[in-house]
């Protein structure tokens, strides 16, 4: 065990928290209530965050002060990750794939997009990050209401669910992953390159307990395999308040 958590009552436990759904609402920002009981949490635990978004996405709903509010930051599932305010190595979806391959990636998503039939599409299809692309039918461009629009639609005709099995189909030996988690998009990344990356960065911190709490746990979520990892004990949350509930019995906050 490290110096660094000897101020918490339980100084071998962490907690970990999937973004969207779980600490704030998708995309939405983080309640005051939430920050209060994060607050609370950190004198009894370490506590960290886990996401698919960077880390300005990851700031623009945690608040500019993410890095002081939690002891680890993990952005891109870890990919790049703070412990303590300071950065760590990193690695590169990018240098993984090569460019080659992975402009035959985006040209297949591009025109499969361009073949969907959908109630409406906007803008910024294919998001390019550090550890991985995410892919979304309609477009992040889209507004709040077109968000919850197109996210019912998708799960009436397994729009994302299908998109994904064609990327199967056409790129089997690519050696990659696809996660499907939040309302209009899905993540492609390196086998192996899930939130359960972020569990690199633990090791030798002396934790015996890792808690997890996410709201995409089922299988193809992208909070099932950290969710199911066998180092880690995993709670499945509806919402941010039900985060919160559970937290409180947890910790007797």
């Amino acid at each position: 065990m490290t110096s660094a958590w000897t101020d918490r009552e339980f100084p071998k436990t962490i907690c970990l928290f999937d973004v969207d759904g779980t600490l704030t609402p998708a995309r939405g920002v983080i309640t005051e209530s939430m920050k209060k009981t994060l607050e609370e949490l950190r004198k009894k635990c370490v506590v960290g965050f886990v996401g698919g978004s960077d880390f300005v996405k990851q700031q623009e709903q945690l608040g500019e002060n993410a890095l002081d509010m939690f002891d680890f930051c993990f952005s891109e599932n870890g990919l790049t990750a703070y412990r303590q305010g300071k950065r760590l190595a990193e690695d590169s979806f990018l240098k993984f794939l090569g460019e080659d391959r992975y402009a035959k990636l985006v040209n297949f998503c591009l025109r499969y997009i361009a073949d969907l039939e959908l109630p409406k599409k906007r803008g910024t299809f294919i998001e390019f990050r550090q550890g991985m692309v995410n892919i979304s039918p309609i477009g992040r461009a889209c507004s709040r209401d077109e968000r919850n629009e197109y996210e019912e639609f998708d799960l009436k005709h397994n729009i994302r669910k299908d998109f994904v099995e064609a990327l199967k189909r056409e790129f089997p030996d690519y050696g990659l992953k696809y996660s499907i988690g939040g309302q209009i998009s899905f993540d492609v990344f390196p086998i192996g390159w899930d939130k359960t990356y972020c569990l690199k960065h633990l090791e030798g911190e002396g934790f015996d307990t890792i808690h997890f709490f996410g709201d995409k746990t089922f299988e193809g979520g992208n909070d099932f395999e950290i969710y199911e990892h066998d180092e880690v004990t995993g709670h499945a949350v509806k919402n941010p308040l039900e985060t919160e509930a559970i937290l409180k019995s947890l910790f007797d906050l």
